[in-house]
């Protein structure tokens, strides 16, 4: 059974700082894109970065270039979001995906999503 979690989540006040983590199980996704995408209760899930299979290629939503990083560790399975200088709009959850068939920036390409993680940033 393919599975991705997302761990690091939590309640951090603005400015801090949060690393998310997404392991994959039940096959590799070293041969695959990898985003990051977040939903506020009502509104529509959106794209935050990406990565490309080997980690060369990076790619952010306005919102995140400057202050968030997202990475790789093929060996461990693994994708990461670390999440800088966060604000309060940054609140929401936090969904990793694997897999997308066509544009890494649409939601409704990804093959495998993961549960999400909370993300509470207060003022």
């Amino acid at each position: 059974q393919v599975q991705l979690v997302e761990s690091g989540g939590g309640l951090v006040q603005a400015g801090g700082s949060l690393r998310l983590s997404c392991a994959a199980s039940g096959r590799t996704f070293s041969s695959t894109a990898m985003g990051w995408f977040r939903q506020v209760a009502g509104k529509e899930r959106e794209f935050v970065a990406a990565i490309s299979w080997s980690g060369g290629s990076t790619y952010y939503a306005d919102s995140a270039k400057g202050r968030f990083t997202i990475s790789r560790d093929n060996a461990k399975n693994t994708a990461y979001l670390q999440m800088n200088s966060l604000k309060p709009e940054d609140t929401a959850v936090y969904y990793c995906a694997a897999e997308p068939r066509g544009g890494r920036y649409d939601m409704r390409e990804y093959n495998y999503w993961g549960q999400g993680t909370q993300v509470t940033v207060s003022s």
